[in-house]
């Protein structure tokens, strides 16, 4: 037998198959909450809703995992992925269909809490379980294309989301998105396994074992490179929750879009941001900058994109579409060498808690900013102060990142 065709190696090709099915499982959980800014001109006509209880919506599902996220971190450092990751999806499919049956709004904003618990468990889930499975020169590409994922699932939401509702109403598209949520659990819990590594054991008792990772898990929040990492995270994902939930409405109510044309903007936006999530990440593999490089050049693009949206060109309908596809690659591209970058600068023993910490940071501004940038632009009648806010928040961490991308990617402890 030779090495290439060796137990081992065909054990290390089943990488493949893991990130293939991180992936799905990603979009699968993340498809209809990613599509409510599709649907968004629907929800607001049936249940007359303002953009401020719009944006509510997404927060609704996203708050449980300002919590969730930390203890998702800790059972996957004790648990096998796959029925962390599994269970989680399901807890989402079961949500969604729930929701379906929800006679109002309120009654609708409760059962997305219940979404928000289960996605707590597949999105540090699949990072971990990705990491796990591939080394470093081809952990960024393949960071890239699990956390791909998220952007697809919502382009295919976007696309398909809005003709649901117009065909069959706004229930429907809850069905919908249990059932796409359903396969992701699937897939996952009857495909994943562990990667063929005996983890080695750890030190001491169990007592001192755990004295020991409450202590890590203490330095590890003061540590400087976290502080860097949650910054650049919260505010390019603010960035990313105002472009998904904000472009059809900017487009239909600025540059004079109908509802269908700019939905499918929004696909060709999700669209882009698969690809720079994939493109960008495998660029961080190589590039000498490392991670922290492409973070940078993400933020100074996005900084470039709000400038056009703040000005008078922000109106026309071809430069706005082109402006928020440039939003897309990188306000959402960024995501891929930033996962990569958190798994790297963790202890290898406490990776998951370092997702689930630097995850759970970035729910606070997934909770917090639909809601307060529908709000701003409910007051201000305008998206110039939308736009204006998330360049700010994106200059404070570019000025943060910029002063420490010459040296070498900072690590975090041994």
């Amino acid at each position: 037998m030779t090495a290439v065709d060796s137990p081992a190696h065909s054990a290390w090709r089943y990488r493949w198959v893991v990130l293939g099915i991180a992936t799905f499982t990603q979009a699968a959980s993340g498809f209809f909450v990613q599509g409510i800014g599709a649907i968004g001109i629907h929800l607001q006509r049936d249940l007359h809703l303002s953009t401020a209880q719009l944006g509510l919506l997404v927060s609704a599902a996203q708050l449980v995992p300002l919590v969730g996220l930390l203890v998702a971190g800790e059972l996957l450092d004790r648990c096998d992925e796959r029925w962390v990751v599994g269970a989680g999806a399901g807890a989402v499919a079961v949500g969604l269909l729930v929701a379906s049956a929800a006679p109002g709004y309120v009654s609708l904003l409760l059962v997305l809490l219940l979404v928000g618990a289960g996605y707590s468990a597949v999105q540090p889930g699949g990072s971990k379980s990705v990491a796990a499975w591939f080394d470093a020169s081809q952990r960024g590409f393949a960071m890239g294309v699990r956390q791909a994922g998220l952007p697809l699932g919502a382009a295919l939401a976007s696309a398909a989301l809005p003709f649901v509702a117009e065909a069959f109403g706004w229930r429907a598209t809850l069905v919908a998105g249990g059932l796409v949520a359903l396969l992701g659990a699937a897939a996952f819990m009857g495909f994943y396994r562990r990667p063929p590594v005996t983890a080695a054991p750890r030190e001491g008792g169990e007592r001192a074992s755990l004295r020991s990772r409450l202590g890590g898990r203490l330095r590890m929040v003061r540590e400087p490179y976290m502080a860097q990492i949650m910054l650049s995270g919260t505010s390019l994902i603010s960035v990313q929750c105002g472009v998904g939930i904000l472009t059809v409405l900017y487009l239909h109510e600025t540059a004079s879009l109908g509802a269908g044309p700019a939905a499918l903007v929004l696909v060709a936006v999700q669209g882009a941001g698969v690809v720079g999530r994939i493109a960008l990440a495998a660029w961080s593999d190589r590039g000498g900058s490392g991670r922290r490089g492409s973070l940078v050049l993400c933020m100074a693009a996005v900084l470039v994109g709000m400038a056009v949206l703040m000005t008078p060109l922000g109106r026309s309908p071809a430069v706005a579409c082109c402006t928020l596809v440039w939003l897309g690659f990188f306000g959402f591209g960024w995501y891929g060498p930033w996962v990569t970058h958190v798994t790297e600068s963790a202890p290898p023993d406490r990776v998951g808690f370092a997702l689930g910490l630097a995850m759970s940071v970035n729910q606070v501004a997934i909770v917090v900013m639909p809601p307060a940038l529908g709000l701003l632009k409910d007051l201000a009648d305008s998206f110039v102060p939308v736009w204006a806010l998330l360049a700010a928040m994106t200059a404070a961490a570019l000025t943060a990142s910029a002063r420490s991308c010459g040296r070498d990617d900072v690590r975090g402890p041994p």
